[in-house]
């Protein structure tokens, strides 16, 4: 036959559609929690919940929830490539073969009520060409109990039902009559020996019988995959028949709401002839128990439905040995679930495939079914889907193929946080650098501005792919600092702002004890505003001491500043340590090169590791670092910054630095932007107010893995049972073809695990010490362009990679 003559959908209004048979029906698309993302408290939450939305639908309503999986290849394109990183990002995962899942559900209205004796029905018959206009008051009814199902099945924040049009709908018809066959129109082949569309052959197995059903039916089980000593990783009862999956294949679970009062008369009738048997043999006494405990179960459960129910799984492979393996694989699984499905072939292998298309699953007879309760049934439901990517964030990856998965971890519209601030937990040699390298470097593309302060040179490689816009202000003796905080372009006013900045900066140098500090920092601010305005360019720490020490007798009458207000004699003295033969004039030493302004550079990193027991030197580095914050986090609040403390633990050691973190923590929310913090392990910040403070406010977590346990963490931040059991579960492979790390993510109350899986290019952009970075570094030495160094490295490792 035709198909097109024959084609299954005559009307749809919007998701409402009248099929050949005269089924009506409601579709939509169902939006799932990610896998792995659940407790065992949230499978039985949402089993609630699915139970509280369908058992208020009418009798003789079919439900019908389809999940389909295909296998694909990974569109990059979405994923930006206007960087060097970037690029290879995109390059490397592009065409990655991984499953797609796509949710339907199907409320449909049968026209025949009653489920038939016979199980084989052709379901391409005539009807009515047109959806009536007035469908009949039980069928609005129908539609009425629909959206009030819907309604409430959205109020849960873990599901979404959204309506499948009339454009989706007939993709998805064609696409299923067409054996998902991509690119091309072929024919169904249905025979005795074989169902084939295309190159694509189908089976099936079925649960359609109470029979097939071993003593444990339950809404979660174990995830032995990640489950190990001491904590349990739950995952939905058949979820082995989802994502883990590994072929092409459909979920079918479908649902007929029945009249408990018809079931419980058949059931004390039934129960009536066997306590009458002549012959109670051993067989009609199991028989007479069974049927005893659901009538009783039935009595006494006020909700117990009665339903009529099948779960069946459509695969398709290219060819028939491609089809028996994945049938093989099905039947292993069914067997962990203590069921024994049935295997259909010949004509009912036709039946299944053509009527598990849900406007004809209603003809599916009497021994196509099983009879149990609705809550037995909505065990058999699949509850989560792939990971999903948000509009615009951070690239990571899932825990399934390593696809690339892009989260919102700043979250402007605070959806998930009112706070973007988060923290790096992992032990040495677990990869809290690499993985804050692969963090900030996305953000830096996405126009943040970055402050580092580092104490181990983490940064330097992936700051030298972007020369023009990056500053490392590191120490070393004799040296200046390579900044010079006063300096202004000529002809540029200057802002109330800067001069804020400005005398903040020297009244910290100046350390003074005087109680009057408001009277002198106005008495700077004048001094500054008048230096500037006689001195036009050539600014500078020196240049500002020089014009004090010039006009000293007379520059406090001239700006009309008391004298007690300031003592320009002491002023000048504790200054001369930082200019001319001052001990540590060579700090703010101006050179030639004056591009060094910190407004100028979108990345700013300082590493402290040189100045760390000096503690003359740490101070200024300190002030300037608040001078930096100041002048790019600070001062722009539609431009977004981060502030990340590496190796925390170490700078808390420095004098107030704990202090300072606070205030900027709290002075952040006025400000678009986050702070950073990275710790080898949350016992390093002391358990005070202050730190209470820094985490309360910390509301994206990650975590990698910690061989001592994460007790601590679960404890200070108020994790759940679940987190800490995803937390457990965390595996790396470093072996393997595909190289990763697992990451552990809590972006306000949503947490998950997810993958770090970088092409070789950021792999050597993020390292920060052994051997391999010391090839890259002398490379760069050779070259000074940090992406040849990499490209250099990458073109001498490949012989290595290919010989092993």
């Amino acid at each position: 036959m035709n198909f097109h003559e024959h084609y299954p959908l005559v009307d749809i209004d919007r998701n409402r559609v009248l099929a050949n048979n005269g089924n009506i029906a409601y579709a939509y698309r169902v939006e799932l929690p990610e896998i792995h993302s659940l407790s065992e408290a949230d499978f039985e939450e949402l089993h609630g919940h699915w139970f509280q939305a369908l058992k208020s639908l009418p009798i003789g309503t079919l439900v019908h929830k389809q999940d389909m999986y295909q296998k694909t290849c990974y569109d990059a394109s979405q994923l930006p490539s206007s960087s060097f990183l970037a690029k290879a990002t995109r390059d490397h995962f592009e065409g990655r073969e991984h499953l797609r899942h796509e949710s339907l559900i199907f409320f449909i209205w049968p026209k025949n009520k009653t489920i038939t004796s016979t199980a084989l029905i052709n379901p391409f018959t005539k009807a009515s060409k047109k959806l009536p206009e007035i469908l009949g008051e039980r069928a609005e009814e129908f539609g009425k109990a629909v959206r009030d199902a819907v309604g409430y099945l959205n109020n849960s924040p873990k599901l979404k039902l959204l309506l499948f049009n009339q454009a989706a709908m007939i993709q998805y018809t064609d696409a299923y009559f067409n054996g998902f066959n991509e690119g091309f129109d072929t024919d169904m082949v249905l025979d005795k020996d074989k169902v084939q569309v295309g190159n694509h052959w189908f089976g099936a197995m079925a649960v359609n019988n109470e029979a097939c059903f071993g003593d444990t039916v339950q809404t979660s089980r174990p995830n032995e995959q990640y489950t190990a000593d001491g904590f349990l990783f739950h995952q939905g009862f058949i979820d082995g028949f989802g994502l883990s999956f590994p072929g092409n294949h459909i979920v079918n679970q479908i649902i007929h709401l029945d009249d408990r009062h018809k079931w419980r008369k058949l059931l004390e009738k039934r129960l009536e002839e066997l306590s009458k048997s002549s012959n109670f043999g051993s067989r009609n006494k199991l028989l007479f128990d069974r049927v005893s405990d659901t009538l009783s179960e039935l009595n006494q459960d006020d909700s117990a439905l009665i339903i009529r129910g099948q779960l069946n799984v459509l695969c398709w492979a290219k060819g028939e040995k491609g089809l028996d393996r994945s049938l093989s694989d099905l039947i292993a699984r069914f067997k962990e679930l203590d069921i024994k499905p049935y295997c259909p072939v010949g004509k009912s292998r036709i039946h299944y495939v053509l009527n598990s298309y849900p406007f004809f699953s209603s003809n599916f007879g009497d021994t196509d079914l099983y009879v149990t309760d609705l809550k037995h049934a909505l065990c058999l439901w699949i509850n989560s889907t792939n990971y999903r990517s948000d509009k615009k964030g951070i690239i990571f990856n899932d825990r399934l193929d390593n696809i690339p998965v892009v989260k919102d971890v700043w979250d402007e519209g605070k959806r998930r946080i009112k706070a973007r601030n988060f923290a790096i937990f992992a032990p040495t040699g677990e990869g809290k650098s690499f993985l804050a390298n692969n963090i900030l470097r996305q953000y830096f593309e996405q126009d943040v501005r970055l402050v580092i302060i580092d104490l181990g040179g983490s940064y330097a490689k992936f700051a030298q792919l972007y020369p023009e816009e990056h500053i490392i202000l590191k120490y070393e003796p004799g040296k200046n600092l390579g900044i010079n905080p006063f300096y202004k372009t000529p002809g540029d006013g200057v802002a109330a702002e800067w001069l804020e900045d400005l005398t903040n900066f020297l009244m910290e140098l100046y350390a003074s004890s005087d109680n009057n500090a408001k009277a002198q920092q106005v008495a700077l601010k004048k001094i500054l505003r008048s230096y500037y305005e006689r001195i036009k360019e050539g600014h500078s720490l020196e240049g500002l001491y020089d014009y004090i020490e010039e006009h000293q007798n007379t520059v406090l009458e001239t700006l009309g500043i008391d004298p007690s207000y300031f003592n320009p004699t002491n002023f000048l003295h504790i200054l001369s340590e930082y200019v001319g033969d001052g001990m540590y004039s060579f700090l703010f030493k101006v050179g030639e090169d004056r591009s060094h302004r910190l407004e100028d550079k979108r990345l700013i990193i300082f590493e402290l590791d040189e100045v760390r027991d000096n503690r003359e030197v740490l101070s200024v580095m300190l002030k300037l670092i608040k001078s930096a914050i100041q002048r790019t986090i600070w001062q722009n609040r539609s431009e977004r910054g981060i502030i990340l403390f590496d190796e925390f633990a170490k700078q808390l050691k420095f004098p107030n630095v704990l202090e300072s973190v606070e205030f900027y923590y709290q002075a952040i929310r006025k400000q678009n932007g986050a702070i950073g913090i990275v710790l080898q392990s949350i016992n390093q910040l002391p358990e005070n107010h202050t730190s209470a403070t820094i985490l309360e406010n910390t509301q994206v977590i990650y975590s990698l893995r910690n061989e001592k346990g994460y007790d601590a963490l679960r404890r200070r931040l108020n994790l759940s049972a679940h987190d800490l059991n995803q937390l457990k579960s965390i595996r790396n492979d470093l072996k393997g073809e595909r190289k990763y790390t697992e990451i552990f993510i809590k972006i306000g109350s949503e947490s998950n695990i997810y993958r770090l899986e970088v092409p070789p290019e950021a792999y050597a952009a993020y390292l920060t010490d052994g051997t391999e970075n010391q090839v890259i570094m002398a490379l760069y030495e050779k070259t000074r362009d940090m992406e040849l160094a990499i490209q250099a490295f990458i073109h001498q490792k490949k012989p290595q990679h290919e010989n092993s």
